[in-house]
Protein backbone atom coordinates (compact mmCIF):
# COMPACT_ATOMS: atom_id res chain seq x y z
CA UNK A 1 0.00 0.00 0.00
CA UNK A 2 1.27 3.81 -0.83
CA UNK A 3 2.71 5.66 2.03
CA UNK A 4 0.72 8.74 3.15
CA UNK A 5 4.10 10.31 2.91
CA UNK A 6 4.32 9.01 -1.04
CA UNK A 7 0.90 10.28 -1.34
CA UNK A 8 1.96 14.40 0.10
CA UNK A 9 4.42 14.46 -1.86
CA UNK A 10 2.83 13.21 -5.30
CA UNK A 11 0.26 15.58 -4.12
CA UNK A 12 3.10 18.51 -3.83
CA UNK A 13 4.36 17.84 -7.34
CA UNK A 14 0.79 18.43 -8.78
CA UNK A 15 0.44 21.59 -7.26
CA UNK A 16 4.16 23.04 -8.06
CA UNK A 17 4.57 21.49 -11.46
CA UNK A 18 7.81 20.45 -11.30
CA UNK A 19 9.79 18.18 -9.49
CA UNK A 20 12.41 20.35 -8.38
CA UNK A 21 10.33 23.03 -6.97
CA UNK A 22 7.79 20.22 -4.71
CA UNK A 23 11.61 18.92 -3.94
CA UNK A 24 12.51 22.40 -2.55
CA UNK A 25 8.55 22.93 -0.75
CA UNK A 26 8.89 19.44 0.85
CA UNK A 27 12.23 20.46 2.28
CA UNK A 28 13.70 17.16 0.12
CA UNK A 29 16.31 16.80 -2.37
CA UNK A 30 15.32 15.87 -5.89
CA UNK A 31 16.50 12.62 -5.93
CA UNK A 32 15.52 11.50 -2.87
CA UNK A 33 11.69 12.99 -3.92
CA UNK A 34 12.54 11.07 -7.67
CA UNK A 35 13.71 8.13 -5.45
CA UNK A 36 9.91 8.21 -3.79
CA UNK A 37 8.07 8.32 -6.39
CA UNK A 38 9.63 5.63 -8.16
CA UNK A 39 9.01 3.08 -5.41
CA UNK A 40 5.24 4.68 -5.26
CA UNK A 41 5.06 3.64 -8.95
CA UNK A 42 6.27 -0.14 -8.02
CA UNK A 43 3.73 0.03 -5.31
CA UNK A 44 0.54 0.81 -7.60
CA UNK A 45 2.48 -1.08 -10.47
CA UNK A 46 1.74 1.89 -13.26
CA UNK A 47 3.75 5.06 -14.62
CA UNK A 48 2.54 8.10 -12.93
CA UNK A 49 4.83 10.09 -15.02
CA UNK A 50 5.82 11.13 -18.40
CA UNK A 51 9.76 11.26 -18.08
CA UNK A 52 11.67 13.28 -21.08
CA UNK A 53 15.15 14.63 -21.25
CA UNK A 54 15.36 16.92 -18.10
CA UNK A 55 11.65 16.84 -17.80
CA UNK A 56 8.93 14.69 -15.80
CA UNK A 57 5.44 15.50 -15.83
CA UNK A 58 2.36 13.49 -14.54
CA UNK A 59 0.17 11.35 -16.75
CA UNK A 60 -2.86 10.36 -16.80
CA UNK A 61 -2.22 7.99 -14.38
CA UNK A 62 -0.36 10.50 -12.09
CA UNK A 63 -3.51 12.64 -12.63
CA UNK A 64 -5.95 10.14 -11.61
CA UNK A 65 -3.60 9.17 -8.43
CA UNK A 66 -3.40 12.99 -7.55
CA UNK A 67 -7.32 13.17 -7.17
CA UNK A 68 -7.47 10.08 -5.20
CA UNK A 69 -4.22 11.09 -3.07
CA UNK A 70 -6.17 14.00 -2.07
CA UNK A 71 -9.21 12.18 -0.89
CA UNK A 72 -6.84 10.01 1.25
CA UNK A 73 -5.04 12.81 2.58
CA UNK A 74 -8.02 14.69 3.21
CA UNK A 75 -9.56 10.76 5.08
CA UNK A 76 -6.08 10.86 7.02
CA UNK A 77 -6.82 14.25 8.51
CA UNK A 78 -10.61 13.58 9.28
CA UNK A 79 -9.42 10.96 10.92
CA UNK A 80 -7.24 12.31 13.53
CA UNK A 81 -9.48 14.97 13.71
CA UNK A 82 -12.25 13.05 15.05
CA UNK A 83 -10.26 11.09 16.96
CA UNK A 84 -8.31 14.34 18.74
CA UNK A 85 -12.01 15.25 19.07
CA UNK A 86 -13.19 12.16 20.07
CA UNK A 87 -10.17 11.72 23.37
CA UNK A 88 -10.73 15.59 24.46
CA UNK A 89 -14.67 14.74 24.21
CA UNK A 90 -13.77 11.60 27.44
CA UNK A 91 -11.86 13.97 29.33
CA UNK A 92 -13.84 17.97 28.56
CA UNK A 93 -17.44 18.71 29.32
CA UNK A 94 -18.49 20.89 26.96
CA UNK A 95 -21.24 23.42 28.11
CA UNK A 96 -23.49 25.38 25.35
CA UNK A 97 -25.77 28.34 26.75
CA UNK A 98 -28.44 30.90 25.25
CA UNK A 99 -27.22 32.77 27.79
CA UNK A 100 -24.34 34.14 29.87
CA UNK A 101 -25.67 34.39 33.27
CA UNK A 102 -26.88 30.56 33.21
CA UNK A 103 -23.07 29.74 33.13
CA UNK A 104 -21.63 32.06 36.09
CA UNK A 105 -22.40 29.54 38.77
CA UNK A 106 -23.06 26.35 36.34
CA UNK A 107 -19.87 26.37 35.44
CA UNK A 108 -17.94 26.56 38.50
CA UNK A 109 -20.40 23.73 39.84
CA UNK A 110 -19.52 21.62 37.06
CA UNK A 111 -15.98 21.52 37.45
CA UNK A 112 -16.25 21.17 41.73
CA UNK A 113 -18.47 17.84 40.90
CA UNK A 114 -16.37 16.65 38.38
CA UNK A 115 -12.52 17.45 39.42
CA UNK A 116 -11.04 15.03 36.98
CA UNK A 117 -12.59 17.22 33.66
CA UNK A 118 -11.76 20.24 31.83
CA UNK A 119 -15.11 22.76 31.79
CA UNK A 120 -15.69 24.23 28.03
CA UNK A 121 -18.45 26.83 27.91
CA UNK A 122 -19.51 29.02 24.98
CA UNK A 123 -22.55 30.83 24.08
CA UNK A 124 -24.35 30.38 20.22
CA UNK A 125 -27.94 30.91 19.28
CA UNK A 126 -30.62 28.41 19.91
CA UNK A 127 -30.04 26.55 16.22
CA UNK A 128 -26.62 26.28 17.14
CA UNK A 129 -26.92 24.84 20.28
CA UNK A 130 -29.39 22.10 19.22
CA UNK A 131 -27.34 21.20 16.92
CA UNK A 132 -24.06 20.64 18.27
CA UNK A 133 -25.66 18.68 21.02
CA UNK A 134 -27.11 16.50 18.41
CA UNK A 135 -23.74 15.72 16.86
CA UNK A 136 -22.03 15.38 20.46
CA UNK A 137 -20.19 19.02 20.61
CA UNK A 138 -21.75 19.77 23.75
CA UNK A 139 -22.63 17.60 26.55
CA UNK A 140 -25.50 19.63 27.44
CA UNK A 141 -27.08 22.64 26.66
CA UNK A 142 -28.84 25.70 28.18
CA UNK A 143 -31.76 26.66 26.67
CA UNK A 144 -35.05 29.40 27.66
CA UNK A 145 -37.36 26.82 26.55
CA UNK A 146 -38.04 23.09 27.00
CA UNK A 147 -37.54 20.74 23.98
CA UNK A 148 -40.16 17.98 23.20
CA UNK A 149 -38.00 14.98 22.44
CA UNK A 150 -37.95 11.25 23.36
CA UNK A 151 -34.44 10.97 22.80
CA UNK A 152 -33.54 14.51 24.97
CA UNK A 153 -34.24 14.90 28.67
CA UNK A 154 -34.52 18.56 30.08
CA UNK A 155 -35.73 20.60 33.36
CA UNK A 156 -36.27 24.18 34.39
CA UNK A 157 -33.38 24.97 36.73
CA UNK A 158 -33.02 28.63 36.88
CA UNK A 159 -34.68 32.05 36.17
CA UNK A 160 -33.56 35.94 34.88
CA UNK A 161 -35.57 38.97 34.86
CA UNK A 162 -34.15 41.76 33.50
CA UNK A 163 -34.59 45.72 34.48
CA UNK A 164 -34.15 48.78 33.04
CA UNK A 165 -31.66 50.71 34.76
CA UNK A 166 -32.23 54.42 35.04
CA UNK A 167 -30.47 57.71 35.73
CA UNK A 168 -32.01 59.32 38.34
CA UNK A 169 -32.38 62.77 36.40
CA UNK A 170 -34.36 60.63 33.81
CA UNK A 171 -37.96 61.64 32.78
CA UNK A 172 -39.19 57.76 33.69
CA UNK A 173 -37.05 57.33 36.88
CA UNK A 174 -39.82 57.98 38.90
CA UNK A 175 -42.10 54.99 37.60
CA UNK A 176 -42.64 51.52 39.78
CA UNK A 177 -42.72 49.88 36.60
CA UNK A 178 -41.90 50.34 32.92
CA UNK A 179 -42.79 48.37 29.36
CA UNK A 180 -40.10 47.93 26.54
CA UNK A 181 -42.39 49.98 24.53
CA UNK A 182 -41.81 52.99 27.21
CA UNK A 183 -38.05 53.21 26.42
CA UNK A 184 -38.36 52.39 22.75
CA UNK A 185 -37.08 54.78 20.40
CA UNK A 186 -34.26 56.07 23.02
CA UNK A 187 -30.64 55.34 22.43
CA UNK A 188 -29.69 52.68 25.48
CA UNK A 189 -26.58 51.28 26.56
CA UNK A 190 -25.94 47.33 25.87
CA UNK A 191 -23.24 44.85 26.69
CA UNK A 192 -22.11 42.26 23.88
CA UNK A 193 -22.25 39.02 24.17
CA UNK A 194 -25.76 38.73 26.01
CA UNK A 195 -27.22 35.69 23.83
CA UNK A 196 -30.83 35.39 23.38
CA UNK A 197 -31.78 39.20 25.53
CA UNK A 198 -30.02 40.96 22.09
CA UNK A 199 -33.50 39.41 20.15
CA UNK A 200 -35.67 40.07 22.86
CA UNK A 201 -34.36 43.74 22.30
CA UNK A 202 -34.13 44.14 18.68
CA UNK A 203 -38.11 42.48 18.65
CA UNK A 204 -39.17 44.76 21.61
CA UNK A 205 -37.52 48.22 21.31
CA UNK A 206 -37.01 48.06 17.35
CA UNK A 207 -36.51 51.65 17.44
CA UNK A 208 -33.91 51.92 19.99
CA UNK A 209 -30.30 52.86 18.69
CA UNK A 210 -28.17 50.42 20.94
CA UNK A 211 -24.70 51.40 21.73
CA UNK A 212 -22.84 48.13 22.17
CA UNK A 213 -20.04 47.69 24.09
CA UNK A 214 -17.61 44.46 24.44
CA UNK A 215 -16.36 45.11 27.38
CA UNK A 216 -17.72 45.01 30.86
CA UNK A 217 -15.42 46.84 32.49
CA UNK A 218 -16.06 49.79 30.02
CA UNK A 219 -19.59 49.11 30.18
CA UNK A 220 -20.04 49.17 33.57
CA UNK A 221 -17.65 52.74 33.85
CA UNK A 222 -20.45 53.74 30.94
CA UNK A 223 -23.60 52.93 33.06
CA UNK A 224 -22.08 54.89 35.91
CA UNK A 225 -21.40 58.38 33.94
CA UNK A 226 -23.86 58.16 31.16
CA UNK A 227 -27.56 59.48 31.43
CA UNK A 228 -28.52 56.23 29.06
CA UNK A 229 -30.54 53.81 29.84
CA UNK A 230 -29.58 50.41 30.59
CA UNK A 231 -30.60 46.77 31.49
CA UNK A 232 -29.45 45.01 34.69
CA UNK A 233 -30.89 41.82 35.46
CA UNK A 234 -31.87 39.58 39.26
CA UNK A 235 -28.54 37.52 38.22
CA UNK A 236 -26.30 40.00 37.62
CA UNK A 237 -27.22 42.35 40.69
CA UNK A 238 -27.43 39.16 42.73
CA UNK A 239 -23.30 38.31 41.90
CA UNK A 240 -22.37 42.27 41.54
CA UNK A 241 -24.64 43.94 43.39
CA UNK A 242 -26.70 46.73 42.19
CA UNK A 243 -26.04 49.43 40.14
CA UNK A 244 -24.49 52.71 41.49
CA UNK A 245 -26.53 56.02 41.18
CA UNK A 246 -28.95 54.13 39.19
CA UNK A 247 -32.70 53.47 39.63
CA UNK A 248 -33.95 49.78 39.03
CA UNK A 249 -36.95 49.49 37.41
CA UNK A 250 -39.20 46.40 36.65
CA UNK A 251 -40.39 45.98 33.15
CA UNK A 252 -43.90 44.39 33.05
CA UNK A 253 -43.47 42.87 29.52
CA UNK A 254 -43.76 38.78 29.53
CA UNK A 255 -40.63 38.64 27.68
CA UNK A 256 -38.03 40.42 30.12
CA UNK A 257 -38.42 37.21 32.07
CA UNK A 258 -36.52 33.86 31.12
CA UNK A 259 -37.26 30.18 32.52
CA UNK A 260 -33.50 28.45 31.67
CA UNK A 261 -33.71 24.70 30.85
CA UNK A 262 -31.08 22.63 31.45
CA UNK A 263 -30.96 19.98 28.54
CA UNK A 264 -29.28 16.61 27.26
CA UNK A 265 -28.96 13.59 25.46
CA UNK A 266 -30.50 10.96 27.56
CA UNK A 267 -27.39 8.93 26.92
CA UNK A 268 -25.86 11.09 28.63
CA UNK A 269 -27.57 11.20 31.67
CA UNK A 270 -25.96 8.82 33.79
CA UNK A 271 -22.87 10.63 33.46
CA UNK A 272 -23.89 13.86 33.81
CA UNK A 273 -26.66 12.42 37.06
CA UNK A 274 -23.96 14.19 40.05
CA UNK A 275 -24.64 17.95 38.24
CA UNK A 276 -28.61 16.79 37.39
CA UNK A 277 -29.57 15.51 41.46
CA UNK A 278 -27.67 19.08 42.44
CA UNK A 279 -29.22 21.40 39.86
CA UNK A 280 -32.67 19.57 40.75
CA UNK A 281 -31.94 19.93 44.20
CA UNK A 282 -32.65 23.81 43.86
CA UNK A 283 -29.76 24.30 46.44
CA UNK A 284 -27.45 26.92 45.16
CA UNK A 285 -29.96 28.65 43.15
CA UNK A 286 -32.83 31.21 43.49
CA UNK A 287 -36.73 30.43 43.86
CA UNK A 288 -38.73 33.66 44.08
CA UNK A 289 -38.90 34.57 40.75
CA UNK A 290 -41.15 37.79 41.53
CA UNK A 291 -38.58 39.08 44.48
CA UNK A 292 -37.53 42.30 43.99
CA UNK A 293 -33.92 43.55 42.23
CA UNK A 294 -31.10 42.91 44.13
CA UNK A 295 -33.21 40.26 46.56
CA UNK A 296 -32.63 37.07 45.01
Amino acid sequence: MPELYQLIQLIAIAEWGTMSKAAEELHLSQPALSRSMQKLEETLQVSLFDRQKNKISLNENGRLAVEHARRVIDQAHDLVDQVRAFDRSRRTIFIGSCAPAPLWELVSITSRLYPDMAISSEMKDADTLMAGLADGTYQFIILPRTVESPDLYSFPFEKERIYFSLPPAHPLASMKELSFRDIDGESILLLAQIGFWKDVCDKMMPLTHALVQNEQADFAELVQASALPSFVSDLTMKWSGRPENRVVIPITDPEASAVYYFICRREERKKLAPLIRHLQSGQDWPTDFGAEPGSA
